[in-house]
């Protein structure tokens, strides 16, 4: 099959510290951005959309910057477009999937003997992943342009760019779409920052302590933040908060993620206020309800309710 593969690269990985996730390492000792070339070894070009890397990329792998950078992973997936020579399908694959190769070898074999625009994987939930989806190039190349047209790629989600896309949903092999968001993830998937190379200052015991220290150090502003507002008695879930801020984050615009969390935690407050639920009934109430919202706003179903912004 004739496709070429875009590798994304180049968020800022503020969940982690600011940490690359391109230049974290598996177990096998090969980093993700390694990994997610390996998955993608069978197209005809590949080009990482990113900074460049602690380590060398392989001979023929180009190098490409979304404009602005750290612009979204539309702005960067148009970068990729035009990095590379055309072909029939277009791989498009998050580099913080360590697991990928499986699911990308699933979209081959899909996309065989599929009609439409392309094949995307889904995962268990059926959540669609398009981070982890093979595109017929001339239909994604045209939504790009006209994303580009009206404005919509700095900043822009690829759920929105290729929401108007004929894909076909393949199953998701076991694992294969686990991300690295969040220092939590990657231990789960046994992810550590490379081993210090020799002569330098850095150890496993300091990198030990960086990954311990961004839990810590949300923990402390948490502590700080609801001391000041007079609300130290509030348990707040800073994982759910993260992972909507997540979700709001891909699905609609980066910028979505503080507002979204902003809306739920007013919604949750106003809730327990007012005595209709109690504080942690009202927080997973909110947060679960502006997931689904931001799930169904990438798929094209949600609206507003009314005038207003949307």
């Amino acid at each position: 099959m004739d496709y070429t593969a875009i590798i994304l690269a180049g968020g800022r990985s503020s969940r982690l510290g600011g940490v690359p996730k391109a230049s974290l390492a598996a177990a096998s000792g090969r980093t993700l951005l390694e990994h997610a070339l390996d998955a993608a070894a069978g197209a005809s070009a590949r080009v990482v959309v990113g900074p460049p890397p602690g380590r060398p990329l392989p001979d023929g792998v180009l190098l490409a910057r979304e404009e602005p950078a750290f612009a979204g992973p539309a702005a960067a997936l148009a970068a990729g477009l035009a990095a590379v020579p055309a072909a029939e399908f277009t791989l498009v694959l998050a580099c913080d999937m360590p697991r990928s190769a499986s699911g990308v070898a699933a979209l081959l074999e899909a996309a065989a003997g599929s009609a439409g625009d392309g094949v995307i994987l889904a995962d268990d939930g059926g959540r669609v992943q398009p981070l982890a989806a093979l595109y017929r190039t001339d239909p994604l190349r045209r939504q790009v342009a006209q994303a580009a047209a009206r404005g919509r790629l700095e900043n822009g989600s690829v759920f929105a760019l290729v929401a108007s896309l004929e894909l076909v949903t393949v199953p998701a092999p076991a694992g294969s779409t686990d991300d690295v968001d969040t220092w939590a993830d990657a231990q789960a998937l046994g992810v550590a920052p490379l081993p210090a190379e020799p002569g330098t200052a850095a150890n496993d015991l300091t990198k030990g302590r960086l990954m311990k220290s961004q839990e810590e150090t949300l923990e402390e502003w948490c502590r700080a933040v609801l001391k000041t507002l007079e609300l130290e008695d509030v348990d707040v879930d800073i994982n759910a908060v993260l992972k909507l801020a997540g979700v709001a984050a891909h699905a609609v615009v980066r910028p979505a993620a503080p507002l979204t969390t902003f809306l739920a935690g007013l919604a949750a407050g106003m809730a327990a206020g007012s005595g209709q639920a109690d504080e942690h009934t009202a927080m997973r109430s909110a947060i679960a309800v502006c997931q689904q919202l931001a799930r169904d706003y990438s798929d094209g179903e949600a609206a507003p309710a009314g005038p207003g912004p949307r």
